[in-house]
């Protein structure tokens, strides 16, 4: 009996693997080329698959039963088209010839590019999916892009190359981590930052706010923005150049190409970035000091502020081959030059002949392959090794004033600073040396289009050692070593439900980071003699964290959106062992930080009437946090410190909300408002809660745009482009109870900030033209510890895009 069920088993099986076959399919244009990357959606007898067209416009479904299918395809450029199939065979191909399209406006290509975006913002997150195409062709940064996304602001301490801080609903500077392809972005160095990235070099960003997936296997306590890279296998070349106010160029080169046969590719990218800073400032800080110390505010121009960065990536490896999607050998590199014109705060006596020099150069290994071993089955691994070099040149005694000449005493004599250099402490040219290392691996199986796991970790490593020439050998003999390893581990399990109606993302996180501090010490022997031991001090930080989010379509336009996390955020580098370049001090006793985090809202959307097409989002959030970790609140004691330390604030929560609403009227105008409004506050060692200083509690956002369409060339378009900012006025001092004399004094008022541009794409659109209008009516703002940014501001810029060759 038991023989005969085996084989009628047996029988089963193969009558059932002999009812499916292979489905594959080509897709071209009436040209005869290829359509690369179009979204392919197979639906029928209650199975629904997704893939995307390779580098030879071919596609491929593996097991599909046999019967009728409707497969629809979507690119970028062509109007969407749906074929009817009958699979009954055990192998079968299907050829599709879709109208190749010259153009498409930047709302028509949005529309039909939703396929990624929607399914990111489909799982329940609180995330915003930021496409860069159309910013890659304007005189616009990265941070600018960003700072118009709803719920992100950006914290920026002057103009092009200076500090940045990035806030999510509230938290900011470590809480929230950057990463280019999911690798963090520290461990690209100092030169190779967001603002150094030109948006044509990215092919979108997904800003994660308060609860943050599993595959970004790091300790964002607030969130996550992750940046990635253009990743194509099609031939392309794209070059911008721009220049402005400030003696600012910006300059961008990027380019792959590929061999059909082989699959052998090869890509390269390239920036180069200058500016001179020299805008004008005013202010209380800002004054020249004269005979027996009468001080005269001015109107000056920033003098010690330059900045110059240089960077680029080279990869050769293969594309869309049988072992692997991409495999890619590389190394990236950079190197930057910032002057610093002073501390933390904007001082009465700025620095003249300070400033910083960095460099890094990394060695990466990238391999993706999807259904690697059988259908379902992902693997992604990415490696970076590399060293990373930053000095910090002070060694100028001359005190200067804001009007750039030397300072004088109370008799009118010129002096020098005492300690002999520009920031107390005495000249330095302190060297940070650290070799670096950052590993990111994930494997994920889909059971089938319900149920998917999901395993990733993220290894990173900084191995750092100082040196100062100016100190004596002694001295440098008797600096330390400093060592960071740090791994994450998680697990996540993601299903749906109810036709796709609910969909769900479940994941533990395990965070594990060890710190070393190596500092040689004399002591003696058993002799009484002295001898030179090393110190070593470890500190050994474990964690659990866990979460999830979840999405629900209440209507097939209104959909429910709920997230919330156990966060941990492990102190960074700088934190634990300081920095001299950035003015901050060492602090090896601070803390983790936790954060309870929890997001609710909803998107309704999108809404057709007519030529009539709208959306809106909305999310309340609320972070509840333990041990914060940030700048030192500041009083009236240490307003004028030119160093910073970090340490743990206390116990802080942030409560808010933020909404968005997009608008479009036929394809032609455009139009984006996003609103943000939450509490951060503390408590005080008497119980009292204080709203956390430093920190901008509203903000407004709007954008229009407008698309003039074969003007003064057929084929041509004009986009006109209007941006405002609004951000409500804030303290940087702690409020001092009922006495609040001279808190005016700390204020930061309000401040709206407008700008203009305008694109114009030839008729051939491989040349775009655009020119940029940045604060049109030379507003005074602020940003950081009420450090002022540029003002008024005009850009030109070229960009050239090469596809065909």
């Amino acid at each position: 009996m038991k023989n005969h069920l085996t084989l009628f088993l047996f029988l089963i099986s193969i009558v059932a693997n002999a009812q499916q076959g292979i489905l594959k399919g080509n897709v071209v244009f009436d040209t005869n080329e290829p359509v690369l990357g179009a979204h392919i959606i197979l639906t029928g007898n209650n199975i629904t698959k997704e893939t995307a067209t390779d580098f030879n416009g071919n596609y491929k479904f593996k097991n599909v039963p046999f019967g009728t299918y409707a497969i629809q395809i979507h690119s970028l450029n062509a109007n969407s088209k749906t074929i009817s199939v009958s699979h009954t065979s055990a192998e079968e191909n299907h050829k599709t010839i879709l109208k190749f399209a010259e153009y498409h406006d930047l709302d028509e290509v949005l529309v039909k590019s939703q396929t990624t975006k929607q399914k990111i913002e489909d799982k329940g997150f609180s995330v915003n999916v930021i496409e860069t195409e159309e910013a890659g062709l304007r005189n616009i940064q990265t941070n600018e892009l960003l700072r118009t996304s709803v719920g992100v602001n950006i914290r920026q301490s002057g103009g092009l190359g200076s500090d940045v801080q990035y806030s999510l609903n509230g938290l900011s500077g470590s809480a929230v981590r950057i990463f280019i392809d999911g690798i963090p972005i520290s461990i690209y160095g100092s030169s190779f930052s967001l603002n150094s990235i030109p948006p044509s070099m990215i092919k979108r960003i997904d800003v994660y706010k308060g609860v943050v997936p599993g595959y970004l296997a790091d300790d964002a306590l607030g969130g996550a923005i992750n940046i990635i890279l253009n990743e194509g296998a099609k031939n392309n070349l794209n070059a911008s150049v721009s220049y402005g106010s400030f003696n600012t160029l910006q300059t961008s080169l990027n380019g792959l190409y590929r061999f059909e046969t082989s699959g052998f590719t090869v890509k390269a990218s390239g920036f180069y970035n200058y500016s001179d800073n020299d805008y004008k400032v005013s202010g209380r800080s800002v004054v020249v000091t004269g005979l027996g110390g009468v001080q005269t505010p001015i109107t000056a121009r920033r003098f010690n502020d330059a900045y110059e960065s240089i960077g680029g990536m080279a990869e050769i490896g293969f594309t869309d081959v049988k072992w692997a999607d991409q495999f890619f050998v590389g190394i990236t590199g950079s190197d930057d030059y910032k002057e610093v014109q002073h501390g933390a705060f904007m001082t009465i006596t700025p620095y003249k002949g300070r400033f910083l020099e960095s460099d890094a150069l990394l060695g990466s290994v990238t391999y993706q392959k999807k259904d690697i071993f059988t259908e379902g089955l992902d693997v992604n691994i990415h490696g970076l090794y590399g060293s990373r070099n930053r000095v910090v040149n002070d060694t100028v005694a001359a005190a200067y004033s804001w009007n750039g000449e030397r300072a004088i005493d109370f008799k009118g004599d010129e002096y020098e600073y005492t300690w002999g250099s520009q920031q107390e402490g005495g000249p330095t040219l302190a060297t940070i040396k650290r070799y670096v290392a950052s590993v990111r691996s994930g494997v994920s199986y889909a059971f089938n289009n319900q149920h998917k796991i999901l395993l990733n970790h993220v290894f990173s490593r900084v191995d750092r050692e100082d040196s100062d020439v100016m100190k004596s050998v002694l001295e440098n003999t008797f600096m330390g070593q400093r060592d960071l390893d740090k791994n994450i581990f998680s697990l996540t399990y993601e299903f749906s439900a109810f036709d796709n109606k609910l969909k769900a993302n479940i994941f533990g996180k395990h965070y594990r980071q060890k710190t070393v501090n190596i500092d040689p010490a004399i002591e003696e022997d058993e002799d009484g003699n002295d001898q030179i031991v090393d110190e070593i001090i470890e500190s050994n930080n474990k964690d659990n964290g866990y979460g999830f989010a979840l999405s629900y379509d209440i209507f097939s336009n209104v959909s429910l959106l709920t997230s919330a996390e156990k966060a941990i955020r492990l102190p960074d580098e700088t934190e634990v062992f300081g920095n001299d370049g950035d003015n901050v001090v060492a602090n090896p006793s601070i803390r983790p930080e936790t954060s309870k985090n929890l997001n609710f809202g909803f998107r309704f959307g999108t809404f057709k009437l007519n030529n009539h097409d709208f959306s809106i989002s909305t999310n309340f959030f609320i972070r509840d946090i333990t041990d914060r970790i940030g700048l030192p609140i500041e009083t009236s004691l240490n307003i004028d410190d030119e160093t910073i330390v970090y340490v743990n604030q206390g116990n802080a929560k942030s409560e808010g909300f933020d909404a968005q609403l997009n608008y479009t009227y036929k394809n032609n105008l455009g139009f984006n408002f996003n609103i943000s409004h939450f509490d951060l506050t503390t408590e005080t060692a008497q119980g009292t809660e204080v709203d956390i200083p430093n920190t901008p509690f509203f903000t407004m956002n709007a954008s229009l745009r407008y698309a003039f369409k074969d003007l003064i060339q057929k084929g041509s378009q004009l986009n006109l482009f209007y941006t405002m900012y609004f951000t409500d006025e804030f303290s940087y001092l702690t409020a001092q109870g009922s006495n609040t004399v001279g808190d005016e004094f700390f204020l930061v008022p309000q401040q709206l900030s407008q700008d203009f541009g305008a694109s114009y794409a030839f008729p051939n659109k491989n040349l775009v033209l655009s020119f940029d209008i940045k604060n049109i009516f030379d507003e005074a703002v602020y940003d950081n510890l009420s450090v002022q940014k540029p003002g008024r501001a005009f850009y030109l810029k070229l960009n050239y895009t090469l596809n065909k060759f």
